[in-house]
C-alpha cells in the first residue's frame, strides 16, 4: 500500500477515537475493522441524519444499484439486511424448521446454530480437518432431512478458506432441494475471483452473503447484503422487518461501496499487519492458522495455556476472544488492530512463551 494511503487511514482512525471515543482498552475480541470507514461514508451518514424524520427506503434501491456496479452482480438478485446476521437468520427461518436439519461444519459461525435452534431445526456439524472445511465430510453428512448446508468462506473463527473449485464441487454434488448458504463476511480479504460463486445464486438453490461490517468498517451501521434468486428472495423477505436498515446506514453504505479504493487500501493495510503479527507468533513458537480474514486463530499447548495467555493479555489491557463455544479451548482468536496494539500483543505472548516449556 502507498505510504500516503496508509497514513490517511491511520489518521482517520485517530480522528475517530478522539472524537467519538472508544473502548477503555484495546479489544481484539470483536472482528471489527481497525480503521474507520471511508471519509465519504462518514460525511454521508452525517448528512443523512437530517432526514431521520423519514422512513428509509425499504427496497434499498440506491444501495442495490451501487452493489451491482461494484461487484458485477444482478441488482434484482440483491437483498439487504441489518447485517448479514439478519439474512442468515431469515434464510434459515424461511427454509428450515422442526424435523429439518441445517448442516454446518465444526467451526462454522455459531450464529447459524442459534438461528436453527430458534426455528426448531436440528443443527448438524461435519468434521473439519486442520481448521479447514472438508467438502467430502460435508457431503457425507447430508441426510434426507438436510434442508440447508451452511458454510463460511473464509471461516470464522478459523480464518481459513475453501477454494472456489471445492465450493463448486459441493454445489454440484448436493441434492437440488438442499439450499447452499455461503457466508462470505470476509470475502474482501480473499483474493479468489468471486464471480463463479456469485453466479451460483442465479441457479435458485444457493445464497451468497456479504457484509459491510468488516472490510468497509461499518460494523456499527449494521448492514449486509446477499444474492438470492427471486423464489428464495420472496420467502426470505417474508421473514424480514421492513425499514430495518436506517436512513443513515443506507447512506453510509452507498458511499462506502462507491469508495472501492479506500476499502482495498484498508484490506491491504489490515492484511499487512495481520501477516507481520502471524509471522512474529510463529517465530515465537506458536501455531497460527493461515488467515484470509481480519483476525488470526492462535493455538496453545492446551486449554490451561490458552487461559494463561488470555489472563496475561488482559493484564496488559488487551482483550481477545476465547473459543470454548466452538470447543477450541486451546485457542484464542485475535482481531487485527492497529500496529501498535498488535506489537504490544506480540510482546506479551513472546515473553510468555519464553517463560514456558511447551
Amino acid at each position: 500500500m502507498p505510504l500516503k494511503a496508509t497514513a490517511h487511514i491511520e489518521a482517520m482512525s485517530a480522528f475517530a477515537l478522539a472524537n467519538f471515543g472508544g473502548y477503555d482498552r484495546p479489544t481484539l475480541a470483536q472482528n471489527e475493522s481497525a480503521f474507520p470507514p471511508s471519509p465519504s461514508a462518514i460525511e454521508a451518514g452525517r448528512d443523512a441524519v437530517a432526514r431521520s424524520h423519514l422512513y428509509p427506503d425499504p427496497d434499498w434501491t440506491v444501495l442495490r444499484d451501487a452493489i451491482a456496479r461494484a461487484y458485477g452482480v444482478e441488482r434484482d438478485l440483491i437483498l439487504c439486511g441489518a447485517g448479514s446476521m439478519e439474512l442468515i437468520a431469515c434464510t434459515i427461518a424461511a427454509f428450515a424448521g422442526p424435523g429439518a436439519e441445517v448442516l454446518g461444519t465444526d467451526y462454522a459461525y455459531n450464529f447459524a446454530a442459534s438461528a436453527a435452534a430458534r426455528v426448531g431445526a436440528t443443527y448438524v456439524k461435519a468434521a473439519e480437518r486442520d481448521y479447514e472445511v472438508s467438502i467430502d465430510a460435508v457431503l457425507t453428512a447430508v441426510t434426507p432431512a438436510t434442508r440447508i448446508v451452511f458454510v463460511c468462506n473464509p471461516g470464522n473463527p478459523t480464518g481459513t478458506r475453501i477454494h472456489n473449485a471445492e465450493l463448486l464441487r459441493l454445489r454440484a454434488a448436493l441434492p437440488g432441494d438442499v439450499l447452499l448458504l455461503i457466508d462470505q463476511a470476509y470475502g474482501e480479504f480473499d483474493d479468489q475471483d468471486p464471480q463463479a460463486i456469485f453466479a451460483l445464486a442465479g441457479r435458485g438453490d444457493t445464497v451468497v452473503l456479504r457484509t459491510l461490517s468488516k472490510a468497509y468498517g461499518l460494523a456499527g451501521a449494521r448492514i449486509g447484503w446477499g444474492l438470492f434468486a427471486p423464489p428464495i428472495a420472496a420467502e426470505v423477505r417474508k421473514m424480514q422487518n421492513s425499514n430495518q436498515v436506517s436512513t443513515a446506514s443506507l447512506a453510509m453504505a452507498v458511499a462506502a461501496i462507491e469508495d472501492q479504493a479506500y476499502m482495498r487500501e484498508t484490506v491491504t493495510h489490515t492484511a499487512d499487519i495481520r501477516d507481520r503479527f502471524a509471522q512474529g507468533l510463529k517465530a515465537a513458537g506458536y501455531e497460527v492458522a493461515e488467515s484470509r480474514t481480519n483476525f488470526v486463530l492462535v493455538r496453545f499447548a492446551d486449554a490451561a495455556a490458552a487461559a494463561a495467555a488470555d489472563h496475561a493479555l488482559r493484564g496488559a489491557d488487551i482483550i481477545v476472544r476465547g473459543l470454548s463455544g466452538y470447543g477450541l479451548t486451546d485457542c484464542l482468536r485475535m482481531t487485527v488492530g492497529q500496529q501498535d496494539v498488535m506489537d504490544r500483543t506480540l510482546r506479551v505472548l513472546t515473553a510468555m512463551r519464553g517463560r514456558q516449556s511447551w
